[in-house]
């Protein structure tokens, strides 16, 4: 106690400055995650989430009886639905979602990283491809599912008005599973990559240009400079970059919703779009979705700590 008065009188002026952050972060973020754990363990829908029933008589007056039906605690009953498959597809969703989440984080690295290199290097007109490459990060995300949505028509689509034009036939871009998980991969990927782009190219200008030029001392080729200087030196950025692009994809839900609508068929469905679905969609069931999102949200904090710690192994301080 006496440590904690201590602490106060001498670093009272930064809690009077974190105290705000902490009261928004408590009012929408912890309340809602919290009510959210208890709602998973009930049988919340739109039909049993009213405390009373009201009706009005002819004469204008409103009577009120206590619902019968009112959501009560089922315990692990969602959770036993989700995984056994007898409500939802779980398991699909998830399979997919680890695919989709795997390519677009594969690729955001890795053309990002080329990018990135690329704009290092001096060249003309670095500064305006600079921008041109970052638009793609500044257009809102449901903004740039409407445009490819359309670029993807398969009547009036820019694309297949290109294949017309080149001598082919049109192509059906979500008539299959395969095809519209590639189509909205790529969409993702153009608006991924300028991020993983721009932070690398901070973390190659904080590397000491003295190491490459004594790579070259030694001998080092191209390739075996950037092996052994810049991945190395990348290494702080690349494990933050990678965490946070892994994170955001798994959760990235208007790219699935608005480009494939997750079709055909729930093909292309991911846990994020299976939960908006059971809260908004047909009878709303909010204690399932509730559970949906405890189980996301479980996932990625073992994703997090697992890869902390590989991370902690590896000699890393993160």
């Amino acid at each position: 106690m006496n440590r904690l008065r201590t602490t106060w009188d001498k670093h009272w002026y930064a809690w009077a400055f974190v105290a705000p952050v902490v009261i928004v972060l408590a009012v929408m973020v912890f309340f809602p995650l919290v009510q959210g754990i208890w709602q998973s363990f009930t049988n919340l829908t739109e039909a049993n989430q009213a405390a009373q029933i009201c009706e009005k008589t002819l004469g204008g007056a409103q009577t009120c009886v206590d619902n019968p039906n009112r959501a009560r605690f089922v315990g692990l009953d969602n959770y036993v639905d989700l995984f056994s498959g007898r409500v939802g597809e779980f398991w699909h969703q998830l399979l997919i979602t680890l695919i989709w989440t795997g390519a677009c984080v594969f690729f955001h690295y890795t053309l990002g990283l080329g990018l990135a290199i690329l704009l290092h290097r001096e060249m003309r007109w670095r500064s305006l491809y600079r921008v041109l490459l970052i638009l793609p990060w500044a257009v809102p995300a449901f903004v740039s599912a409407f445009a490819w949505k359309f670029i993807y028509d398969r009547d009036a689509g820019i694309l297949n008005a290109a294949i017309r034009a080149l001598g082919g036939q049109s192509i059906d871009f979500f008539d299959s599973t395969p095809k519209a998980l590639v189509a909205v991969i790529v969409v993702n990927v153009w608006l991924g990559v300028p991020f993983m782009m721009v932070a690398l190219l901070g973390g190659l200008q904080s590397i000491p240009g003295e190491l490459y030029e004594a790579a070259q001392m030694d001998g080092a080729s191209p390739w075996q400079q950037f092996v052994n200087v810049t991945l190395p030196g990348l290494r702080p950025v690349s494990n933050s970059v990678i965490l946070l692009g892994t994170i955001w994809t798994f959760n990235m839900f208007p790219i699935i919703y608005l480009v494939s609508r997750g079709g055909p068929a729930g093909g292309t469905e991911i846990l994020v779009t299976g939960a908006y679905r059971a809260a908004f969609e047909g009878i709303r069931n909010y204690g399932f979705s509730a559970a949906y999102g405890v189980v996301i949200l479980s996932i990625l904090v073992i994703y997090s700590l697992v890869y902390r710690r590989v991370l902690r192994h590896q000699g890393e301080v993160w």
